[in-house]
């Protein structure tokens, strides 16, 4: 079911959402819905001392990892040895 909201605003402020609405080729209602869901979405969501712990502790690990040269040409070993056995690649998922 939709709801009617209602939004107070200045004669400068609705004269130049019109004519935004207007060369975004939609009505201001059409326009003002689009606005919101685009400023929810940026709204960050959840416990933002949460989120930073999760990231502490995820910094915390130390695991063992090549150098990115070295990843890399395991990485390629490995796309070849595919292609030798006629497997489809990872990269085609």
């Amino acid at each position: 079911m939709s709801k009617r909201l209602q939004v107070v605003v200045g004669d400068e402020d609705l004269e130049r959402y019109r004519r935004t609405a207007q060369a975004a080729g939609v009505n201001v209602s059409e326009w003002a819905r689009q606005a919101l869901r685009v400023a929810e979405r940026e709204m960050s969501s959840g416990d933002i001392e949460a989120k930073l712990a999760a990231v502490r502790k995820a910094v915390s690990y130390n695991f063992p990892a090549p150098d990115i040269d070295t990843m890399l040409a395991e990485i390629e070993t490995g796309r070849l040895a595919e292609i030798e056995a006629g497997l489809p690649s990872t990269g085609d998922v």
